[in-house]
C-alpha cells in the first residue's frame, strides 16, 4: 500500500501517521517523551529523543513490506528553535516558550531596537518572551555568547525535522510568521532588528511550505516535506470544506482561533488581548488569537480531581447539566484564580474548592469561565469580519460542556465541531499530495456535527 507519513509533534503527544493515496488515515501512533532540564534546570522538550525517536519510527516502517512510504511530512509546535553546528547536531536544547527571559535582556533589546508596541504592531506579534522566538536568538546572543558562537543554523522545529532526513536547511512562512517577532510584515521581509543583530544569516533560506526535496533513505527514494507551523496546517483542510467565511478554533494545549478572512491591521488593544498574526503557506497574513486554555484546564481539573477525589475516566464522562448552568448563572461571579492566563483576567478573592457543593458544580463553574476567556479571545480574532461558520477541532471536542457553551454564545452562528481526531497531521499530508482535494474526499475524516443552540 503506497502511503503519506506525517510527523505531527506537540508539546504533549508527539504522533505519527500513515495516510493512503485518497488521504484516508490507515495508521496513527502517539508516543509522550518526558521532558528533560535545560542547562538553567528549566523544563524543556527532549530534542535528542524526539530526534531518536523520529528516525527509528521512520526506518521501522521502511522496512515494513505493508506499506510503501511515498513522501514525509512535519506539523509541530511553533515558537520553538533548534539550534545547529556546522555538523548538523543541536549545540543547545530545545528552550521552552515558557521560559521566562531576564528582565535586563528585554530592557536592553528594546531600549535598542525601540518601543515595545511599535515592534510589536510592526511584526504583528505581542511582546510575548521566549514565545517570540526572534527574542530567544536574542537572548542567546547575549546571555549564552559561547552557546550563540556554535550556531551555523538556527531552524523552526517543523524545518529541524525534516532537515534531519534532508540534510537542507531551510524556512517556511508558516514558521516565520507565528508570533516570532522576526518578520516585518508591512515591508514582508525580516524586521531591521534582525539584520543589526547580524542574526539574519543563521536564518536559512525561505521556501514555499509546499516545497518537497527528493531524497534517498535507507535505499528508498522518498519525497520530504519542509516542515509546517501546526496551528497553519490545521487550518488547511478547512479552506476544502468551507463554502463561506469561517472562524476555526483549534483547541489543545492552546486554543487558536483564527480568521482567514481578516487581514486588518491589528490595535494595541489586540496586541495586549494576545491576538496577532499568522502566515500562511503563500506567506498571506491572516489574523489570530490565542488562549493557554488546555494548559490552564489541565491544572485546574488536576486539582478539583485530587479534592473531589474522582477518576480522569469520570471528568470526560461529565455532561452538561443546563439546571446547573442556569443557577450558577443567575448569581455569577469568577471564582477561579488562573495560574497560566494573563493577570487581567484574575478575580480578587479565590473561592476554596470546599466552597462547592459537589465535583459537578465545581466542575460546570471552571468551565463557564473557561468558556468566557475562549469567547473574548475569539470575539477579538473574529473583530468585524462577517463570519457565517465556527469550526471547533483538536481536543476539545469531546467536551460537552464546552462545545454546548460556546454553541449557545454563537446562536447565529453554524457551529460545527470536526470529528477527525488528525490535528494538523491531515494538513501536513495535504501539503505535499500530489492529488487534488474535494470536499468529498475529506468529509470522512471530519464527520462535521452541527451543533444545537439550547438555551435553558
Amino acid at each position: 500500500m503506497k502511503v503519506t507519513a506525517v510527523f505531527d509533534i506537540g508539546r504533549t503527544n508527539k504522533k505519527f501517521f500513515l495516510f493512503d493515496r485518497k488521504l484516508k488515515e490507515v495508521f496513527r501512533a502517539y508516543t509522550i517523551i518526558e521532558e528533560i532540564e535545560d542547562e538553567d534546570g528549566f523544563p524543556c522538550d527532549n530534542i535528542f529523543e524526539i530526534t531518536r525517536w523520529a528516525r527509528k519510527t521512520l526506518d521501522q516502517f521502511l522496512a515494513d513490506e505493508q506499506y510503501s512510504i511515498q513522501a514525509v511530512n512535519f506539523s509541530a509546535y511553533g515558537a520553538s528553535l533548534v539550534h545547529v553546528d556546522k555538523s548538523g547536531k543541536p549545540v543547545a536544547p530545545i528552550y521552552s516558550y515558557l521560559k521566562p527571559i531576564p528582565s535586563d535582556i528585554l530592557s536592553g533589546f528594546y531600549a535598542k531596537h525601540g518601543d515595545e508596541w511599535q515592534l510589536a504592531k510592526e511584526t504583528s506579534s505581542p511582546p510575548l518572551g521566549m514565545l517570540n522566538s526572534g527574542l530567544q536568538m536574542y537572548w542567546l546572543k547575549h546571555a549564552k555568547p559561547k552557546t550563540f558562537e556554535k550556531i551555523k543554523w538556527s531552524l523552526h522545529l517543523p524545518q529541524y525535522l525534516s532537515y534531519l532526513f534532508t540534510g537542507l536547511p531551510v524556512s517556511d512562512f508558516t514558521s516565520i510568521g507565528c508570533h516570532t517577532m522576526l518578520w516585518d510584515f508591512s515591508k514582508k521581509d525580516y524586521h531591521q532588528w534582525v539584520y543589526d543583530e547580524e542574526i539574519d544569516h543563521l536564518l536559512a533560506p525561505i521556501v514555499e511550505t509546499t516545497t518537497m526535496v527528493l531524497k534517498s533513505h535507507l535505499g528508498h527514494r522518498l519525497r520530504f516535506g519542509v516542515g509546517i507551523h501546526d496551528s497553519s496546517s490545521a487550518l488547511l483542510p478547512y479552506f476544502i470544506f468551507a463554502n463561506s467565511p469561517f472562524l476555526l478554533i483549534s483547541t489543545g494545549t492552546w486554543s487558536i482561533s483564527i480568521n482567514p478572512f481578516s487581514d486588518a491591521p491589528l490595535s494595541q488593544k489586540n496586541l495586549q488581548n494576545d491576538v496577532l498574526k499568522f502566515m500562511q503557506i503563500d506567506g498571506r497574513a491572516i489574523k489570530a488569537s490565542r488562549l493557554f486554555l488546555g494548559n490552564e484546564y489541565n491544572l485546574q481539573t488536576s486539582k478539583l480531581r485530587t479534592h473531589f477525589r474522582k477518576k480522569l475516566k469520570q471528568l470526560n464522562q461529565l455532561k452538561i447539566d443546563w439546571g446547573l448552568i442556569k443557577k450558577l448563572r443567575s448569581n455569577y461571579q469568577r471564582k477561579f484564580v488562573f495560574e497560566t492566563i494573563g493577570i487581567e483576567r484574575q478575580v480578587s478573592d479565590q473561592v476554596g474548592l470546599e466552597n462547592f457543593d459537589n465535583f459537578a458544580e465545581a466542575y460546570h463553574q471552571l468551565m463557564l469561565e473557561l468558556v468566557e476567556l475562549q469567547i473574548n479571545s475569539s470575539e477579538m480574532a473574529m473583530g468585524k469580519t462577517t463570519l457565517q461558520k465556527i469550526y471547533i477541532d483538536g481536543g476539545f471536542i469531546d467536551n460537552e460542556i464546552y462545545v454546548k457553551l460556546l454553541a449557545q454564545h454563537f446562536a447565529s452562528h453554524r457551529v460545527e465541531t470536526a470529528r477527525s481526531g488528525l490535528g494538523s497531521a491531515l494538513g501536513a499530508a495535504i501539503v505535499i499530495s500530489k492529488k487534488k482535494k474535494s470536499e468529498k474526499s475529506l468529509a470522512k475524516h471530519y464527520e462535521l456535527k452541527r451543533q444545537k443552540n439550547k438555551k435553558p
